[in-house]
This record gives C-alpha cells, sequence and structure tokens, in this order.
C-alpha cells in the first residue's frame, strides 16, 4: 500500500492564481472567490499534486504524510 497525504491550501496566502489546477485538476479546484482548494482533504501520494504544490508561486499549499504528520512540501529547512 502506498504512501497517503493530508493536502491543505492555506486560503490566506493564496492569490489565486490557477497554477495548482493546471498542473493537478484532479487534485485541486477554484473556488467562486478564485481560491484554492483540494478536491480532497486526503489523497494517495501522486506526481501531480506534488508538481502543483512545487509550483505555487506562494507556497499556499502543505502535503504532509497521514499517520505521522511528515512534511513532505514545503522541505523543512
Amino acid at each position: 500500500m502506498g504512501d497517503r497525504w493530508q493536502v491543505e491550501v492555506d486560503r490566506g496566502v493564496c492569490i489565486g492564481s490557477g497554477m495548482c489546477v493546471n498542473h493537478a485538476p484532479d487534485g485541486f479546484a477554484l473556488d467562486t472567490a478564485r481560491q484554492s482548494r483540494p478536491r480532497a482533504a486526503e489523497t494517495d501520494a501522486n506526481e501531480p499534486v506534488l508538481t502543483a504544490a512545487e509550483g505555487c508561486p506562494v507556497e499556499a499549499i502543505t502535503i504532509t504524510l497521514l499517520g505521522t504528520g511528515e512534511t513532505v512540501f514545503p522541505p523543512e529547512d
């Protein structure tokens, strides 16, 4: 069984660029205020969601491993 992630978007930081939706349309959506939100709070680990987080111009997306809470993105300094 593969890793499961918890995906969160900090709506106070999100600028609504839509880059996350472009990279992972199954993982993210923009609401009527053009704020991003994950389509599901939990997901199987997958490259499009990670690419979306990495491509967010304001790093509003956080991904952690379910169960351990270990940070997947953004990388810890």
